[in-house]
């Protein structure tokens, strides 16, 4: 969800401080589907998550856990751990608050306002993003462009990891 947190600061400060954006995997514009945004999450399986978080988030980490890569087996089961304690040490509550704020934020309309340029990031196979929230941000900013990871999901930092730090070191200098 940090894709979606820095675009809105980006956006309601006028990019205050923050002279480029390098966004991975965003979960962004809109993570949840409505009019006009036909990919992500429906209605009832966000309030599932939302529920989830309350009653079995050991589960739904592990389950993120496991749709982080493009396939198994991409990640190795340390990191995929990793990342499940990333996730387990944050708070229950601020969890299931984040991800139900995440599923009221739409910053398609915000996307304008962005003037400074963006490296977006975005795995192919991503299947907690999905690759066309990577076309959709790069519509809506002018001064953005896409880096592919064909190869990988929501992992792309482990899965393509030269070619990901590669590109962020480029798009620094830059």
């Amino acid at each position: 969800m940090g894709g979606a947190v820095v675009i809105h600061y980006v956006t309601k400060y006028k990019a205050a401080h923050i002279s480029k954006l390098a966004l991975f995997g965003a979960a962004a514009p809109s993570w949840k589907q409505r009019d006009g945004a036909p990919h992500g999450i429906s209605e009832a399986d966000a309030n599932g998550l939302v529920g989830q978080t309350m009653t079995a988030r050991q589960d739904l980490i592990a389950g993120f856990g496991a749709a982080f890569p493009a396939k198994e087996g991409n990640i190795s089961k340390n990191v995929e751990k990793w990342l499940e304690d990333i996730n387990l040490e944050s708070s229950p509550y601020a969890m299931t608050e984040s991800i139900k704020a995440l599923l009221d934020l739409d910053l398609r309309p915000e996307l304008a306002k962005i003037e400074i340029p963006v490296a977006i990031f975005h795995g192919t196979q991503d299947k907690l993003c999905p690759f066309p929230f990577a076309e959709e941000l790069n519509q809506g900013i002018k001064n953005s462009y896409i880096i592919r990871f064909e190869n990988s999901g929501h992992a792309l930092f482990v899965e393509e990891a030269e070619k990901f730090n590669l590109e962020l070191e480029k798009f620094a200098k830059s």
